[in-house]
């Protein structure tokens, strides 16, 4: 028994040793929850001496979490954050300058040029009407093709959509709208289309999920929400509006404050990297680098194709005046959290 415990404790030293080497690094994100895993593996697999610690929530309370904690942050860094909240940080100095290496290799749209370069894009989420044309016949109510189409009377408190101030594909299609249309003809939209509102939701995927299943007739949620519940069996069309849509980029960045630099420039070198994307492709039909795609069934053809042309920048810089409107506009919708 003795040399049975004494194998046991051979064995299990090189583990507890290799374990004992590695270095906790605390990364804020909004990724989906299913998709930590694989991303933890992923980081640590090409970058053994890190161990990722998750705080993960919603784009708009981590973005909140983030600059709360300004004075003291509490994270190394920031992956899986819209890129125009990274801005946000980028501009009150919150982000280490580090441009990874293979940069250049990436689509222009996913690098930092508003510099000095502190973040790097990863994948682009794109707004569309998950649309269930079931319970639309019922009410005699065609599939949208333009925004406005959502606007009948028929659609009247059957609509969702993500809440702006807590969920990051909230805020893409209201600054969307605001950019594509013009602000004056963009609050005039959502004027009307809060009054076919049933509720704004604290999610991005939340209103798709319920459009899928016949809890409402229209859920405003991401591009590839959509093409994996009309792949469940839901009867949705994913509908890409052809006046043009709203989206963001996830993007991720190193905290200036983290007392793990080498290992952070390290995961941040590997996030540009060919596999990285590679692995971004199994959540996002639109990723970095170029020549990696993978097209989900059901995706909706048009959709990079009408993605409005976005100002990440005007997002930034107009965030916390943009949501202060639109919630003493609609916040009486809300849902509760």
């Amino acid at each position: 028994m003795k040399a049975l415990a004494l194998l046991i404790l051979a064995l299990a030293t090189p583990v507890a040793a290799e374990a004992a080497e590695r270095t906790k690094l605390t990364i804020y994100t909004a990724l989906e929850n299913d998709q930590l895993g694989p991303f933890k593996a992923g980081i640590e697999r090409a970058v053994p001496e890190v161990e990722v610690v998750w705080v993960r929530d919603s784009t708009g309370v981590i973005t909140a979490r983030f600059l709360a904690e300004k004075d003291n942050p509490r994270a190394d860094m920031v992956l899986g954050l819209a890129a125009s909240s990274l801005l946000m940080f980028e501009k009150q100095g919150l982000l280490a300058v580090y441009e990874p290496k293979g940069v250049a290799a990436l689509k222009p749209a996913f690098r930092d040029s508003f510099g000095p370069y502190s973040w790097t894009g990863t994948d682009a989420s794109i707004g569309v009407v998950c649309f269930n044309v079931a319970e639309a016949e019922k009410d005699g109510v065609k599939t949208p093709v333009r925004w406005a189409d959502l606007l009948v009377p028929a659609l009247k408190g059957k609509i969702v959509m993500p809440h702006p101030t807590s969920s990051g594909t909230g805020y893409l299609l209201v600054a969307g709208w605001l950019q594509g249309m013009g602000e004056e003809a963009g609050w005039a939209f959502m004027d009307k289309l809060h009054d076919n509102i049933a509720a704004y939701l604290h999610s991005g995927s939340a209103p798709c999920v319920q459009a899928a299943r016949g809890e409402r007739t229209a859920g405003l949620s991401l591009d590839m929400r959509g093409a994996a519940e009309k792949t469940k069996g839901a009867p949705l069309a994913v509908v890409v509006p052809s006046d043009g849509t709203g989206w963001d980029e996830e993007a991720y960045a190193i905290v200036a404050t983290t007392k793990q630099l080498e290992l952070a420039r390290k995961v941040a070198d590997w996030g540009a990297t060919k596999s990285a994307n590679e692995l971004y492709a199994r959540s996002y039909a639109v990723v970095a680098y170029p020549g990696v795609a993978t097209m989900p069934a059901n995706y909706p053809a048009n959709a990079e194709a009408a993605m409005i042309k976005n100002d990440l920048g005007w997002m930034a810089d107009n965030r916390e005046r943009v949501l202060a409107e639109w919630s003493r506009r609609y916040e009486a919708k809300a849902a509760k959290k």
